[in-house]
């Protein structure tokens, strides 16, 4: 198993049922809720554990979901208003380290919040 991506990478299909559809964007309603549950769970001295070896903390993770869903909202939207948008990408691994990263998780958590409910709509 590829520790950095447990589940797998990627990769699109060019056709999805409506039904798929309207599962991914469940998913993406309530991600926020979701992971504001599990983090619940955690500990403040658990935020700053790597979930993996040589992996960034959970903490880097929380904000990194948060920065991650702000691209894709972005990207979203240039695909629905632009005819051949540019989709810029950034450096994660930088972005996982700024200073940001290392407010408390509600920060990102309350961002997602907002952020799913305008990008579900």
């Amino acid at each position: 198993m590829d520790k950095q991506y447990p589940i797998g990478k990627f990769t699109a299909r060019d056709v999805y049922s409506a039904e798929e559809l309207a599962s991914f964007i469940q998913r993406i309603e309530t991600l926020p809720h979701r992971l504001a549950a599990e983090v619940k769970k955690l500990t403040p001295a658990q935020w700053d554990t790597p979930y993996r070896e040589g992996g960034w903390t959970i903490r880097q993770v929380v904000h990194h979901v948060a920065d991650s869903h702000t691209h894709a909202y972005i990207r979203t939207k240039w695909a629905l208003t632009e005819d051949a948008p540019t989709i810029k990408a950034y450096l994660e691994k930088p972005w996982a380290e700024t200073p940001d990263t290392r407010m408390e998780v509600t920060v990102s958590l309350t961002l997602l919040d907002a952020l799913h409910a305008k990008w579900v709509t």
